[in-house]
C-alpha cells in the first residue's frame, strides 16, 4: 500500500498497482461508452421507452445481484472474481460484435446481451470497489474515488465521440469488437498483480448465502453514517438519470444532431467532469461534504433547465460541462463516504447495498423519464428532474451525511479466546446459538452516563453479529449491570472476536468501561443453546426501565 505526502488529486496514482488498473480500466471504459452509444443509437429512432431500456438493462442486474455479488467478494478472492467477470463479459461483447457484422441484432437481442453485460458489471462491482483500500492509503481513499470518476468521465469525454464516428463511418459492430478487446487489459493486470497473502485469505465463518446476505442488512442497519449514504445517493440519482437517459433525444429531436454530435455532447459532460477534479478537493475544503453535495444538485438542475430550453447546440455543449462537474463532485463524496467506514469483513457487501441503490435508481428512473418524456413531452420531462434535482439539494440541511471524524475501521484482535470446558460441536456438546453475558459494576453517579455510552457499544455487537441485544440492571444491587446479547453461532461469535471487530469498536468499550467500579473488570460468560428445535431469533427488547431493570432502547440515528 503507498501513501503520498501530497495533496494532489492525483496522489494515488503513485501506487504502482493503481495505476496500471486505472489505465486498463480507462481503455475499458472507453469501450464501453462506445458501445453505449452504438447500442442507443441502434434504437433512437424507436420510442423513447425502448430507447432508455438501455440503460435499464445495462443498470437492473445490479438491482439483481449486487447483494449475491457482495457476498461472492467477500467469500472468494476478489482478483479471481474480478478475472472472471472480465472473460464472461469479453465473450458477450464478442457475440455483439458478430450479430452486429451479420446484420442479426434485434432490438431484443440487443437488449438481451446488454442485460448480461450489466450481469458482468453487477459482478465485478462490490469486488472491485473493495480492493481499493489494498491498492491506496486509507486518507487517499477520497481521491481515488475521485479518480475512479475521473476515469469514467474522461472515457465518456472520448468514448462516445470516437463511437459515433465509428457508428456512422463503420457501423455498430466495431464498436462492439473493440469493447470486447478493452476487457483484456485489466484481466492482464489483474493476472500480473502480486497481492498481499493475507489479503487473499477469506473470512473463517461458513456461512451461507442467506446468512452472508442478513450479515450485510444488520451491518448496514446498524451502522448510522453508512446509512446516511443511502438516501444522499437516491435523492440525488434518479433526476441525474434524467440526462443519460434523455440525453440521446435531446441531441436527435431538440438539437438535430446525429450520433457524431451527440458523442461530442457525451465528451462535454466527460471534459467537464475531468475539470472538476481539480476543483474536487478546494471544494470540499471550502464547502465540506455536505455542501459540495448541495452545490452539485443546484449545478445539475440548471443543466437540466438549459436542456428543456435551449436549441443551440453549442450552448447545450457548454451547459453540460458543468453537469460533469457535478456528477463528479457529488458521486466521489458518496463512494469515499461509504468507502472510509466499512471495515474488510463486509466491505464488499456494504458497497454491494450503495451500488445497489445507485445503480438501480438509474435503472429504474430512466424508463420512468421515457415515459414522461412521451407523455408529456421532452421539455417538461427535463424541467420535473431539474425540480426534483432542487429537491434533493434543500434535502440536504435535513438529511445531512454525518462527519467521519474518529471513525476507525481498521481491525482490532483485542478480545480474547474464550477458555472453556467443551467444545462446541462436541458429540456431547450443544451446537445452537450463543448468549453471551458480562457483568459490569458502575459507580452510583456514573450510572446514566454509562447507560447511555452502552448503546453504541450495542450497535457494535449488532454490526458484528447480536442477533439481540439487552442491557438489564439488578434489582437487588444497583451497581450491577448484566449485558446479554444472542449470536447465531460459535464460529460466528469467533468471527467476532478475531475479524470483525474495528478500532472504533474498541473504542466505544473502553468509553464504556471507564465508568466502572475501579478494581472490578467485566466478567464474561458464554452459555450455548441446548433446546432440541431451532432457534427463534427474538425481536428487539422495548426502550425504557421495566421491574427493575434497564431495557435496551431503540437506537438512535
Amino acid at each position: 500500500m503507498h501513501s503520498t505526502t501530497t495533496d494532489s488529486p492525483w496522489a494515488p496514482l503513485a501506487a504502482r498497482v493503481f495505476r496500471a488498473l486505472w489505465i486498463a480500466q480507462l481503455v475499458s471504459n472507453i469501450g464501453t461508452w462506445m458501445q453505449t452509444v452504438g447500442a442507443q443509437w441502434l434504437l433512437v429512432g424507436d420510442s423513447a421507452a425502448l430507447m432508455t431500456l438501455v440503460q435499464t438493462a445495462a443498470g437492473l442486474p445490479v438491482v439483481l445481484l449486487a447483494l449475491p455479488s457482495g457476498v461472492i467478494a467477500d467469500r472468494f478472492d476478489r482478483r479471481t472474481v474480478l478475472v472472471t467477470a472480465q472473460f464472461a463479459m469479453l465473450a458477450v461483447s464478442g457475440a455483439l460484435a458478430v450479430l452486429a457484422f451479420l446484420d442479426a441484432l434485434s432490438p431484443t437481442v440487443l437488449l438481451l446481451l446488454t442485460f448480461l453485460l450489466g450481469c458482468g458489471t453487477a459482478l465485478m462491482g462490490p469486488a472491485w470497489q473493495a480492493i481499493q483500500p489494498e491498492l491506496v492509503a486509507r486518507e487517499r481513499l477520497g481521491q481515488a474515488a475521485a479518480l475512479g470518476a475521473v476515469n469514467m468521465n474522461l472515457a465518456r469525454a472520448v468514448g462516445p465521440a470516437l463511437g459515433g464516428a465509428v457508428v456512422a463511418a463503420a457501423g455498430a459492430g466495431w464498436v462492439f469488437a473493440f469493447n470486447a478487446a478493452s476487457y483484456l487489459g485489466i484481466a492482464t493486470v489483474l493476472l500480473l498483480w502480486r497481492r498481499p497473502a493475507a489479503s487473499t485469505v477469506p473470512p473463517a465463518t461458513g456461512e451461507g448465502l442467506l446468512a452472508a446476505l442478513y450479515a450485510a442488512r444488520r451491518y448496514v442497519w446498524n451502522a448510522p453514517g453508512v446509512r446516511r449514504v443511502l438516501p444522499r445517493t437516491l435523492l440525488f440519482i434518479p433526476g441525474g438519470a434524467a440526462l443519460w437517459a434523455l440525453l440521446p433525444l435531446t441531441a436527435s429531436r431538440s438539437l438535430g444532431l446525429g450520433s457524431g454530435g451527440y458523442g461530442l455532447l457525451l465528451a462535454a459532460v466527460g471534459a467537464g467532469a475531468v475539470g472538476g477534479a481539480f476543483l474536487l478537493p478546494r471544494a470540499h475544503r471550502l464547502l465540506g461534504a455536505n455542501g459540495t453535495l448541495a452545490a452539485g444538485a443546484v449545478m445539475f438542475a440548471g443543466v437540466l433547465a438549459v436542456l428543456a430550453t435551449v436549441r443551440t447546440p453549442w450552448v447545450v455543449a457548454l451547459a453540460l460541462l458543468p453537469a460533469g462537474l457535478a456528477w463528479i463532485a457529488v458521486l466521489s463524496t458518496l463512494n469515499a463516504a461509504v468507502q472510509t467506514r466499512l471495515p474488510g469483513w463486509v466491505r464488499a457487501r456494504g458497497l454491494s447495498v450503495y451500488l445497489l441503490v445507485f445503480q438501480g435508481g438509474q435503472a429504474l428512473a430512466a424508463p420512468l423519464w421515457g415515459t414522461v418524456a412521451d407523455w408529456l413531452g421532452l421539455t417538461a420531462c427535463l424541467l420535473i428532474a431539474g425540480a426534483a434535482m432542487l429537491l434533493s439539494a434543500a434535502s440536504v440541511r435535513r438529511w445531512p451525511l454525518r462527519d467521519t471524524e474518529g471513525i476507525d475501521p481498521a481491525p482490532s484482535d483485542h478480545w480474547p479466546t474464550p477458555p472453556l470446558v467443551f467444545a462446541p460441536g462436541e458429540a456431547d456438546g450443544p451446537t445452537g446459538p450463543v448468549l453471551v453475558s458480562v457483568v459490569y459494576r458502575v459507580q452510583a453517579e456514573n450510572r446514566a452516563e454509562f447507560t447511555d455510552r452502552m448503546y453504541r457499544v450495542a450497535r457494535s455487537r449488532r454490526r458484528t453479529g447480536a442477533l439481540s441485544w439487552g442491557l438489564y440492571q439488578d434489582g437487588h444491587a444497583p451497581e450491577r449491570f448484566i449485558e446479554n446479547y444472542l449470536v447465531s453461532s460459535w464460529a460466528e461469535h469467533l468471527d467476532q472476536h478475531h475479524v470483525r471487530l474495528t478500532a472504533t469498536d474498541r473504542r466505544f468499550e473502553e468509553e464504556a468501561r471507564a465508568l466502572l467500579i475501579p478494581g472490578s473488570p467485566p466478567e464474561v460468560t458464554h452459555a450455548f443453546d441446548t433446546s432440541a428445535g431451532p432457534p427463534v431469533r427474538p425481536s428487539s427488547a422495548s426502550a425504557g426501565i421495566e421491574d427493575g431493570k434497564v431495557r435496551s432502547p431503540r437506537i438512535p440515528g
